[in-house]
This record gives C-alpha cells, structure tokens and sequence, in this order.
C-alpha cells in the first residue's frame, strides 16, 4: 500500500540532494508533488523522470525568499490538486562561511532569508491551505549542526536552522489543535552537492565521515525515508520534535 496515496504535497529545495530524492519518494508512494527550486531546468528533469515512473508532480522555480512565490506554490497545489497535505521546507544554503567577526551583514541576513525567514513563509501560507481540511504535515530541514555538535566557522548557518527548531515548536503548539503537525529533521552529513562543497578534500572527508558512529555519511535518499515517515500517517501523534538522523555523530566525538 502507497503510504500518501491521495495526499498532495509540496516540496522546496527539490532540484537537488534531499529534496529532489524526497521528492520522488513522495510520489512512489503516491503523493501528487508540487516541486519548488530556484533552478527550473532541474525541476523539469525532476518532473519527467516522476512522470516517466508513473507518478504526478507539477513544477514552479522561483526564491524562497519571496512571500509571494510561497503564496504561489500553494495556490498551485491547491488549484492543480484540489487540497494540500503535506509540505516539506526544504530549501537552504550554507551561506557566507568563515570567521564571525568577518562575516558581512549581507552574508548574515541572505543566509537567514533563505533557511529560516523563507520556511516561515512557506509554512505560513501551507498552514493556511491546510487548516481548510483540518488536517497536514508540515516539516522542515534543520541540521544537527548548532544543536547537538557545534563546529567554527558558520554562525548564520548554524543559527538560522537552530532558529527552524524554535519555529518547529511554535507552529507545532499553534496549530496543533486545528490538526496541523510540525516536525523538523535535522541531518547529519549528507552526500550533496552542499557536502561536497564544504568538504572539498579527502581529509575533510574522511574528518567528517568519522564524526558519526555509523562512520559514514548518509545518502540524500536514506534522509527523504525520514521524511515520509513524519509525513505519513505513521507519525499521526508525532509533533513538535526535532528528529535527529545523524548517524550517531550526536553521541560521538572521535
């Protein structure tokens, strides 16, 4: 049995890394996906290849950033698919890293824009969508970077996905009672694009690789499991939680 047969979905930061597995994951298992990225050249590839498997998946690009783009992604959903059930706010980027004494003020505040103001906008008008039909799941990408391991070097990072647990909580306490849950996952390394980019060298590599007890990084397709599981109805009485998938590096330092 599909596990979102019938659910509609939206998922942002889908044209690469764990959106983009998410993505596809959802509609194997039934979910009817509205795909957001600022590259619709990826989105497009990502749409085809659903379709070609049997699901369904529509597409829009466009800034997270922009209320109005947040707006238009459920207005999509609702309009194509009739309903919204589950959104995955996905999209992020490390931002300016280095020293924190050099980080710029536009270094600091785009990072924030990106992972937690452009979160809180998606979900605040997903919220909306789905409260219509007393019921959704809403989830977000946080890190355990800035929870539960600290590293130098990405203050705007590190503090705008710790902010994404304190809206996790907010929303979860909100709109608990009109049906809505709100959970957040916070990875571990992952093997994308933005992994590789800051870990360019074989030693970074192997640095972070032995971070985890697992002593491997995870796949982009391992995280969207994670993410099924908080959309599906297997997490009915699951809210508010900050769900570590970190391989163990949590509990570990050597």
């Amino acid at each position: 049995m599909q596990r979102l047969a019938g659910k509609v979905a939206i998922v942002t930061g889908a044209s690469a890394g764990i959106g983009r597995a998410t993505a596809k994951l959802f509609a194997s298992e039934g979910a009817r996906v509205v795909v957001g990225a600022r590259r619709k050249d990826q989105l497009e590839t990502l749409v085809a290849e659903i379709k070609s498997a049997g699901g369904e998946a529509i597409a829009l690009a466009g800034d997270v950033r922009s209320e109005p783009y947040a707006k238009d992604l459920v207005a999509l959903a609702a309009n194509t698919y009739g309903r919204l059930d589950i959104a995955f706010n996905n999209a992020g980027t490390l931002g300016e890293l280095g020293a924190s004494t050099s980080v710029s003020e536009t270094g600091w505040t785009d990072t924030i824009a990106i992972n937690l103001t452009g979160s809180f906008l998606g979900a605040k008008h997903q919220i909306a969508e789905m409260v219509k039909h007393g019921a959704g799941s809403v989830i977000f990408t946080s890190t355990f970077v800035g929870y539960s391991f600290a590293f130098p070097n990405v203050a705007a990072y590190a503090a705008s996905k710790s902010g994404l647990i304190g809206l996790t909580q907010a929303l979860a306490a909100e709109f608990g009672p009109q049906g809505i849950r709100v959970n957040a996952i916070l990875p571990g390394a992952v093997d994308t694009d933005m992994y590789r980019e800051m870990n360019d060298t074989d030693e970074s590599q192997a640095f972070i690789t032995n971070l985890h007890a697992l002593k491997r990084v995870a796949s982009a397709e391992e995280l969207a499991r994670s993410v099924l599981y908080l959309a599906s109805d297997d997490a009915a009485f699951v809210t508010g939680t900050a769900s570590l998938v970190d391989g163990g590096a949590s509990i570990t330092r050597t």
